[in-house]
């Protein structure tokens, strides 16, 4: 069930990723068109800037649930079998170690406890732990930078359940692979 679960939310994370992609052609397009009319939406260039952040962490995801991220593979291609299984395993656990401490740092920064004793008064919440993500707002477009931000727990989670997922089938590799050899 979990292997379904992140293979659908890797799918989503690319057709995401590449409509991503689509809107930050059209808003680099319709930037350069409005700048050559001499009236500038300034606004399009820190939008297209988010959704490249926003892209971008979606892509990573999807390209870490298939192991497909960019490596130097000089000492993996020299290991044998039985080892390079145990290579892949170990950079299968560093990619969950990172992707869980990204996951305590993003729940400590959004703080959604004291959020919620507070009852969402965010004078209080601020007040209380001197973090004012919550009343940030970005220059142009004018929404919470929260909103921006949400990109890294996102990330954070879905990145979690991938490395989970590659992990216990690493681990079903390395298995069977004993067996095998018995």
């Amino acid at each position: 069930m979990l292997k379904r679960l992140s293979s659908g939310i890797a799918r989503c994370e690319g057709v995401i990723a590449a409509g991503l992609a689509a809107v930050i052609s059209l808003l680099i397009l319709l930037n350069i068109a409005t700048r050559s009319l001499g009236h500038a939406l300034y606004w399009t260039d820190e939008l297209a800037i988010h959704a490249m952040i926003w892209m971008t962490f979606f892509t990573t995801s999807a390209v870490l649930k298939r192991r497909e991220g960019v490596a130097v593979t000089l000492l993996a291609d020299a290991l044998p079998g039985g080892l390079r299984q145990g290579l892949d395993l170990l950079v299968d656990a560093m990619v969950l170690f990172f992707a869980l401490f990204l996951a305590v740092l993003c729940w400590r920064w959004y703080d959604p406890a004291t959020l919620w004793a507070t009852g969402f008064d965010l004078q209080a919440f601020q007040g209380e732990t001197f973090n004012f993500m919550y009343s940030e707002t970005s220059r142009t477009l004018g929404i919470p930078k929260f909103w921006a931000w949400l990109c890294l727990p996102i990330f954070a989670v879905s990145l979690s359940l991938h490395a989970v997922v590659n992990l216990i089938d690493g681990l079903k590799g390395l298995v069977g692979a004993e067996r095998r050899l018995a």
